[in-house]
């Protein structure tokens, strides 16, 4: 049972609230009863745009060390969804970005949260389908060892990062989030204007496994481990029906009615995108929410065409 439904109203605070994930997911709660205060840069733009029911007095700058949490009063949760964004070529600035603004801001949060007199009881963490690199069509869970990679290791140390909290006997949940389908942003986002154009198609050779998420279940996945005192640890919040790159493209044209002929083969996502298309376009990641699926938790939108249906109002 969500815990606004008894009449149980927690105080939460959201670090990354103003991208993909935390726009959808701070109204969301903030409509069940929830006070939500968001974690956030002095200077960020993300004050301007504050809805009413938002409260907003904790403050942070990772790359200075500074945290400021004494304002934030008594916390019952924690989400920490802030981090770079992946897309783009990788230089190694922004390899070292990725890198820092996961694992460097994780921990500083972490420590924080170990630190006050009050900790929270639940830190939900994300974290990414990446720890487990590219692995063809072996199917992996929760159990399934770590890949190799940037993405893999960066995952790895992201996850590392909140031992301090876990330390303090906060209870941990590491989201292995999948590929997001939202119409508004992410790689989906990306996607729709070559897709719409009917200048879409499959990426190499299109055997590759790209493990999704309607944004819908994720946001409840959220809900569902903030409630749920057994839930803790790595999660993965993916769908139960992944699809290979040809399917999903193909399917993808169905949805908007459109043909799907053009493929970019994987020399020239290599050329144009480096290190990142090779591991986040080209990488084949075959993921299983099993310890969703053993807990019952019931997904909305468990195969593609109805999610991308959904999202895409088709």
């Amino acid at each position: 049972m969500d815990q606004s439904a008894a009449g149980i109203h927690m105080t939460i605070l959201i670090s990354g609230a103003s991208g993909l994930i935390g726009s959808a997911l701070t109204p969301l709660l903030t409509n069940s009863g929830h006070k939500i205060i968001v974690l956030t840069r002095p200077t960020s733009k993300a004050l301007a745009r504050s809805p009413a029911t938002v409260a907003w007095p904790a403050i942070w700058d990772p790359t200075a060390d500074k945290i400021e949490l004494s304002r934030a009063g008594s916390l019952d949760a924690v989400v920490h969804l802030a981090g770079e964004n992946i897309a783009g070529r990788w230089t190694r600035g922004k390899k070292a970005r990725i890198r820092d603004s996961r694992v460097h801001g994780t921990r500083l949060l972490s420590v924080a949260l170990a630190e006050l007199p009050q900790p929270p009881k639940v830190l939900i963490c994300a974290s990414g389908i990446g720890y487990y690199g590219n692995r063809g069509e072996e199917v992996l869970d929760e159990q399934s060892r770590p890949g190799a990679g940037f993405l893999a290791e960066v995952c790895r140390e992201w996850e590392d990062a909140t031992a301090p909290a876990k330390d303090r006997g906060i209870r941990v949940v590491n989201l292995r989030i999948g590929v997001v389908l939202a119409a508004k942003g992410g790689a989906l986002g990306k996607m729709l204007p070559a897709f719409r154009l009917g200048l879409g198609g499959p990426v190499g050779n299109g055997r590759q496994y790209w493990s999704w998420i309607a944004i819908d279940d994720l946001l409840n996945i959220v809900r569902h481990a903030l409630v749920h005192e057994d839930v803790r640890g790595p999660i993965n919040a993916v769908a139960p029906n992944p699809a290979t790159n040809h399917d999903f493209t193909r399917t993808l044209g169905a949805v908007l009615r459109r043909p799907t002929p053009f493929a970019m083969p994987a020399f020239a996502v290599n050329l144009l995108l480096g290190e990142m298309g090779k591991e986040a376009l080209l990488g084949s990641t075959r993921v299983k929410p099993a310890v969703l699926e053993q807990a019952g938790f019931s997904f909305q939108f468990p195969k593609l065409e109805p999610a991308l249906r959904h999202v895409l109002g088709r």
